[in-house]
């Protein structure tokens, strides 16, 4: 080989290098993630995008090792669920996971790239799935049947506060299952002998208000119906509890960890780390068509002691046994 084409070579070589690194990386699959808050934001390390991570690890998936994960945070936010669902199609990742609002907006961004849901309330409802059993199109995943939960959670924050005659529910109009909601909720109002007022908030600027208005209305305690944009402010909805000294049932674990006073409902990191398993078997070729939509197995009754205390209220012990958690 001559001198010319011996430094030909080497060139060739040190520019095939990055190109096929680069190749390699491409090559990885890539996750796209719509998520509410970041995996470690306050005031919580969100133990359940940690669940998803591990039940990845569990399947051979590693981020940054062999697959890609494309994070997009959109704070409850539905114009930013739409923004971030849309740029993830574009990019063509292979498979989306999307909570909440973001299950909606990939929807509308993609026919094609498999979707896996994770604590969606009514799937079929909503439109998402043909079945549980038989999605029949291009997502699938978990359930939280959280809207179903919402009569039994009135009923513990009855048992919890019993000298509470007046509750304020706190509700988003947009939810898809609201008037649903508000009908259950209001016909176990009836059975427990409560009176009720309903308020609605589609933005965190009205909390402040909404919150004026259950103190008008003379409210005794609050039940926080289920939405992303509350679950985002979660923190801000505690505190609001806390100035306006209202003991306050949610949805989830979260809000609890976040000051509220107490939760009921599935337990997230469980459905999350599962929804790593459709993850596994979509990146090894099945289909969401195929893969039946599954519902909660855990569910979990959280109290806060240290926002009890602050309250003044002192949680029944029969209620405290029942307990899966229990913050001090």
């Amino acid at each position: 080989m001559d001198r010319r084409a011996f430094i030909g070579s080497v060139a060739g070589s040190l520019l095939a290098a990055p190109l096929s690194a680069e190749a390699q990386e491409l090559k990885k699959p890539r996750i796209g993630i719509l998520a509410i808050t970041r995996p470690m934001q306050y005031p919580d390390p969100s133990p359940n995008w940690q669940a998803f991570l591990k039940g990845l690890r569990e399947r051979g998936w590693v981020e940054g090792q062999n697959i890609v994960i494309e994070w997009r945070y959109t704070d409850g936010r539905p114009d930013r669920s739409l923004e971030y669902a849309a740029e993830l199609a574009k990019i063509k990742v292979d498979v989306i996971v999307a909570v909440a609002g973001g299950v909606a907006a990939a929807g509308s961004a993609t026919r094609t790239i498999p979707i896996v849901f994770v604590g969606t309330t009514d799937p079929v409802a909503a439109g998402w799935v043909a079945s549980l059993a038989r999605p029949g199109g291009n997502l699938t995943g978990l359930s939280n049947i959280g809207f179903e939960l919402n009569p039994k959670r009135l009923e513990l924050l009855r048992t919890a506060v019993p000298a509470a005659t007046r509750v304020a529910i706190l509700g988003h109009p947009g939810h898809a299952l609201y008037a649903r909601m508000r009908s259950d909720v209001e016909a176990m109002g009836r059975s427990l002998g409560l009176t009720l007022s309903f308020l609605e908030a589609s933005d965190p600027i009205e909390f402040e208000g909404v919150f004026m208005a259950m103190r008008r209305e003379r409210a005794e305690a609050l039940l926080v119906l289920e939405h992303a944009i509350f679950f985002a402010q979660r923190r801000a909805l505690a505190d609001l509890a806390m100035k306006y000294q209202l003991p306050a049932m949610y949805e989830l674990r979260a809000y609890a960890a976040a000051g509220g006073l107490m939760s009921y409902g599935a337990n997230l990191p469980d459905l999350f780390r599962r929804a790593a398993s459709y993850v596994d078997r979509i990146l090894q070729g099945a289909k969401p068509a195929d893969l039946p939509v599954e519902q909660p197995t855990e569910f979990e009754l959280v109290f806060n002691l240290k926002t009890a205390k602050a309250l003044g209220l002192t949680i029944p012990p029969s209620l405290l046994q029942r307990a899966d958690q229990v913050i001090e």
